[in-house]
């Protein structure tokens, strides 16, 4: 660090390698880019808002596995190919074993959970969910959602998605109104009359 300069560019833009390197690299990209996406296929067609956690840490791994050979010129390409293929394979077993036995499929992908039963908000599973009141209402709203009593369930899946199913129009019941507008004005109506 003695030979240190603020603001050398050289030093910046491509450290000590000869230009040559970046071709070296524009090569190392394109494998990893070709290999991440084979063991993407290779996993199923899931959606990025489908990922579960189990998924996304499983993406997170390869893109870590991924990132290092494709610049650094100390790590090999069979070594993030081996990664690659020792990932594929625990994770295809993981889903394989977590298939045939409802306990460890739990485990790893979590279960659903119900949120409003029969038009009713559910307050002590929503406290066991890592997820926000407003959030919630805010992806109800988005559905068309006035009020709970629309709704005859509502699920919170394995992926974090809302699962809604709807009363028929005959069959509504009175709810508890989720408009920012209306909830304010009831819950401020409601504090008040308390008091």
């Amino acid at each position: 660090m003695k030979d240190y300069q603020f603001g050398d560019w050289s030093r910046l833009l491509i450290n000590d390698f000869p230009g040559i390197y970046l071709l070296e690299v524009f090569g190392r990209t394109v494998f990893m880019f070709f290999l991440i996406f084979a063991a993407l296929r290779s996993t199923g067609k899931r959606t990025v808002q489908q990922l579960s956690a189990f998924e996304l840490v499983l993406i997170l791994g390869l893109g870590s596995a991924a990132g290092d050979p494709m610049f650094y010129h100390d790590v090999g390409l069979l070594p993030a190919l081996l990664v690659f293929v020792v990932v594929i394979l625990s994770y295809r077993a993981m889903t394989y074993l977590a298939s045939r036995s409802a306990r460890l499929g739990n485990l790893i992908e979590g279960s659903w959970v119900c949120l409003i039963d029969d038009g009713v908000f559910s307050i002590e599973n929503f406290k066991k969910e890592d997820l926000g009141q407003d959030e919630f209402f805010m992806e109800l709203r988005l559905r068309g959602v006035e009020h709970i009593g629309q709704v005859r369930k509502a699920y919170i899946e394995t992926n974090g998605g809302i699962s809604l199913y709807f009363y028929e129009d005959e069959h509504l019941k009175p709810g508890l109104p989720i408009l920012p507008d209306l909830f304010l004005k009831k819950f401020t109506s409601k504090t008040i009359n308390d008091v």
